[in-house]
């Protein structure tokens, strides 16, 4: 097969890169529906744990980004894409015929592990080819095709368990890997030249890290990132038990997370309209400040134990926010902790991404293991991530400032 030469169209490009990070959506949101199933099959005697496939997940994912980045500089974007998806399928096909817990979870590490090339791959691809506002522009259309997977993810999920059982869900991965992974090879040119390739050497890795540690704008950003991942995991972990336990919506469950998946993706349609006018930093405060408000008044809902419809939809409508702050925060501090690293762009979103995401599930386990049959540890973990993330991107600076 001759490698394609001719760059692709935005449109195609922005729906190919969203693709290749939906691995990391659908690999969640579809898993969420067959929580019980799982935990019933699994560990039967502490339902509690089945939230772990959530963050086991997250964690593998987190410790994989580490070592994408150098790879996708040293060796391509593409070449580093499929040889993660080749380990993806392998990892499902594992869990598929997982019998116990713990080899779900190490199956489920190694699915984030080998997921987090596309994640991060894709992403350095932009990079390459965008900087600044027009990266956070395309990151925005990526993000707004990205946000509705969680939207229909769960909804497949259920119908899946619905026609087979939840291991059919493993397959179901294994084939959306193997399709994106054949379109980006077929269709997109490779990004990095070989002439801009870096040597893969611990002194390289060392330098790079050693730049983004010290720049404060990469170091602050990735600071908020975390605290905004947090945020979004702790929800993913606990949301399907709140419902269900809480409000006794479980079968109706991908219904009410589809709804609120597609509520939430219009963030980022109203980031890409308003990033050039305002700036990344206006939003990203605005929206940390906006949600400590709302996880307040959440906090206050349930500590007036308000009738169970009104506390459901309180609820609904405070879940919708959480995603709507992903959207209008995650492309935009991509952007402004990359910005200043475009000489080394798959080195500094892989270590980024992967300090962001192993700090998100450090910080998720605890809030969705602290579910106590209420939304309030939750609700409480959200408002104190909220005011910490607004307290520090006040202090972030760029370079042209």
């Amino acid at each position: 097969m001759n490698a394609p030469t001719r760059p692709l169209g935005q449109t195609e490009f922005v729906a190919l890169i969203a693709m290749l990070m939906a691995t990391i959506a659908i690999s969640i949101d579809a898993m969420l529906p067959a929580m019980p199933e799982i935990g019933a099959e699994l560990s039967p005697g502490n339902l509690n744990r089945a939230q772990l496939i959530i963050t086991s997940f997250v964690l593998g994912m987190g410790i994989g980004t580490f070592f994408t980045g150098p790879l996708a500089d040293r060796f391509g974007r593409k070449t580093v894409i499929g040889i993660g998806a080749s380990l993806y399928v392998c990892a499902t096909i594992a869990a598929y015929f997982a019998q116990s817990l713990e080899i779900m979870l190490a199956a489920r590490i190694a699915m984030g592990l080998a997921a987090a090339a596309p994640r991060v791959a894709a992403v350095a691809i932009v990079r390459d080819l965008y900087s600044g506002r027009d990266m956070a522009r395309i990151m925005s259309f990526v993000m707004l095709i990205f946000s509705l997977i969680p939207a229909l993810a769960p909804s497949l999920g259920a119908a899946i368990i619905a026609i087979s059982d939840w291991r059919g869900i493993f397959l179901v991965f294994a084939v959306f890997s193997t399709l994106t992974t054949i379109w980006l090879m077929v269709r997109q040119p490779e990004t990095l030249l070989p002439e801009n390739r870096r040597p893969l050497s611990f002194a390289n890795l060392w330098s790079a890290a050693s730049e983004v540690a010290r720049h404060p704008t990469v170091r602050l950003a990735t600071l908020v990132q975390t605290l905004s991942l947090g945020m979004l995991f702790s929800v993913l972990s606990s949301t399907q038990q709140v419902f269900d336990i809480t409000y006794g919506q479980g079968d109706y469950f991908h219904l009410w997370f589809g709804g609120i998946a597609v509520l939430a993706s219009s963030a980022s349609l109203v980031n890409a309209r308003f990033v050039k006018r305002l700036g990344m930093r206006p939003i990203i405060k605005a929206m940390f400040l906006a949600q400590s408000a709302i996880s307040l008044g959440m906090l206050a809902v349930v500590a007036l134990h308000l009738p169970n419809q009104i506390e459901l939809l309180f609820y609904a409508f405070w879940t919708v926010t959480v995603f709507f702050q992903a959207g209008l925060t995650l492309g935009n501090l991509n952007a402004l902790a990359l910005e200043p690293m475009g000489h080394i762009a798959g080195t500094a979103a892989s270590l980024v991404t992967a300090l962001a995401t192993i700090g998100a599930a450090v910080i998720a386990v605890p809030i969705g293991l602290s579910f106590n049959g209420t939304p309030l540890p939750l609700a409480l973990g959200v408002f104190v991530c909220a005011v910490l993330a607004f307290w520090l991107t006040s202090m972030i600076r760029r370079d042209s400032d």
